[in-house]
């Protein structure tokens, strides 16, 4: 609730989704259902002190977290071939 307070003040929300798992806790997702609504959001936003703590508001990179993803899985196969292989 309190989410959609602050980030709803800046255009009509479609979603907000809550990191819970432990490398995301703390995060949010926030979808806008338009851009321009977002780029304000982040301008007005970022540095927001809330319940004392500050935000940092960005955009979603699809391509910084498909890397991310694919780092991910190309270290999980290079460590079963080194498994296989007897490598440490």
């Amino acid at each position: 609730e309190d989410m959609f307070e602050i980030f709803g003040r800046y255009g009509g929300i479609r979603q907000i989704r809550l990191g819970n798992a432990s490398d995301t806790r703390g995060t949010a997702f926030v979808v806008y259902d338009n851009v321009f609504d977002a780029k304000n959001a982040v301008e007005h936003l970022n540095g927001f002190n809330v319940k004392d703590r500050y935000l940092i508001v960005l955009y979603f990179q699809p391509q910084k977290w498909k890397d991310r993803v694919d780092r991910k899985n190309k270290r999980k196969e290079l460590d079963e071939l080194k498994e296989k292989f007897g490598l440490s």
